[in-house]
């Protein structure tokens, strides 16, 4: 497993496709994920530390995972197949649940 460091959002040009960066610490590699809008706007705000008046998506996902006691120890890219990320949701008990990379990594930001 390598450890990621998320370094944001960008647009691909020249149609404006939301990527995500993320940089491999040990290397310094880029891998780009592309992504939705909205997960991109997701993203984005959780890296920025906003926060809504009213709980988003990824929000509301965290705070029911702390009022379970649940906590997410990281996220894992899994594999690719067809060109599409695949990733994981790992929690501290060992649980493990399927995710988008997109949804996974949103949820992270938050979680730091």
């Amino acid at each position: 497993m390598r450890e990621v460091q998320v370094l944001g959002v960008r647009l691909q040009m020249p149609n404006n496709a939301p990527v995500v960066l993320l940089k491999d610490e040990s290397t310094g590699r880029l891998l780009p994920i592309w992504v939705g809008s909205s997960e991109a706007a997701s993203i984005a705000l959780g890296l920025q530390g906003v926060t809504a008046e009213r709980p988003l998506t990824h929000d509301l996902l965290l705070n029911v995972l702390q009022a379970v006691d649940k906590q997410l120890q990281c996220v894992e890219v899994t594999h690719m197949t067809e060109h599409v990320f695949f990733s994981d949701l790992v929690f501290s008990d060992g649980t493990r649940v399927s995710a988008r990379p997109s949804d996974a990594i949103a949820l992270a930001v938050r979680d730091q």
